[in-house]
C-alpha cells in the first residue's frame, strides 16, 4: 500500500471517528464505545464494533440503523456500514437490516390489541 493510499485510509478513519463522536454522544455518554473495526476504501465499507454498556443494551439496534443510515448520507466513500455489538443477535442476525422489535410473551403476527396486564381486582 502506498504511503498516499495510507493517507487517504488514515483520514478516512478519522472522519469515521469524528462522525460517530458528533453524531451519537449518547453512546459515550452511556458508557458504550464505538470504534471502526475494519475499513475497506476501495469497497467503499466500514466495520464498526459497539462496545462497553452498547453489549446488551435493547437499543443499541436502532443505534446501529441510525449510524448505518446516516453516515451513508455523511460520508460519501461509505456505501456499506456493518455493525455490531459482539453479542449474538447484534445488527448482523437482524433480517435484511431490519428492526422486528419482541417483547416477552409476545409471539407476533396476531391482530389482537393488547390491553396490558388484566388487574387483580
Amino acid at each position: 500500500m502506498s504511503t498516499e493510499s495510507a493517507d487517504a485510509d488514515e483520514d478516512l478513519r478519522e472522519r469515521i471517528s469524528n462522525f460517530l463522536r458528533r453524531n451519537f454522544p449518547q453512546i459515550q455518554m452511556h458508557g458504550g464505545s464505538a470504534a471502526v473495526r475494519n475499513l475497506d476504501r476501495e469497497a467503499g465499507e466500514v466495520t464498526i464494533m459497539l462496545g462497553g454498556a452498547c453489549s446488551g443494551c435493547g437499543i443499541s439496534p436502532m443505534t446501529i440503523q441510525a449510524i448505518k443510515s446516516r453516515m451513508t448520507q455523511e460520508i460519501p466513500e461509505i456505501d456499506t456500514v456493518h455493525a455490531d455489538t459482539g453479542m449474538d443477535g447484534g445488527s448482523e442476525g437482524m433480517a435484511g437490516g431490519q428492526m422486528s422489535p419482541s417483547f416477552p410473551g409476545h409471539e407476533g403476527g396476531d391482530d389482537e390489541a393488547d390491553e396490558g396486564p388484566e388487574a387483580p381486582f
